[in-house]
């Protein structure tokens, strides 16, 4: 089974989650670029009310072809207990019936349950079937810690199956 790890990450921390679950599962991907300043106190206030507002935003790359692959991750930072406008965009554009679908949220400390439901909805409006989710807290921890979570992850869930 071909698979693909869609993610946006404004710290790295996600990018870690998502370039390690890359490595382990022998899957592609894709880091979204919210083309919106988003780093600065007032840019992080306004970021925040545009996730809760999901408000679309300008991102690099526009589209993303799923045609190709069997399973689809997405992954996101939680902004105000939401997901990050970037992810919710691009879930907008992919077409993804019939497509098996994995979830993830990164946080620092809570909101991560709620943004996966929320991305679980948008999923299957698009037509997917959510296979699995998980949230992972990061605050304190440096990357390699990130880096052993996700590894502890990918067997607690058995991630491999879907390779």
């Amino acid at each position: 089974m071909k698979t693909l790890i869609i993610y946006y990450s404004q710290t790295k921390k996600t990018a870690t989650v998502a370039e390690t679950l890359a490595l382990e599962l022998g899957a592609d991907s894709i880091e979204i670029v919210d083309n919106k300043p988003r780093s600065g106190f007032k840019n992080r206030l306004t970021s925040s009310f545009d996730a809760v507002r999901e408000i679309k935003t300008d991102i690099t790359p526009m589209r993303v072809d799923v045609s190709d692959y069997d399973i689809v991750y997405f992954g996101t930072p939680v902004w105000a207990g939401k997901p990050t406008p970037a992810i919710l965009t691009i879930i907008d554009r992919c077409d993804l019936r019939a497509k098996d679908v994995v979830l993830f949220a990164t946080m620092n400390s809570s909101g991560g349950a709620a943004s996966v439901e929320r991305m679980a909805e948008k999923v299957k409006l698009r037509g997917a079937r959510v296979i699995e989710t998980f949230t992972l807290k990061t605050k304190g921890k440096d990357m390699e810690q990130l880096m052993n979570e996700t590894e502890t992850i990918i067997e607690i869930l058995d991630l491999n199956m879907y390779r």
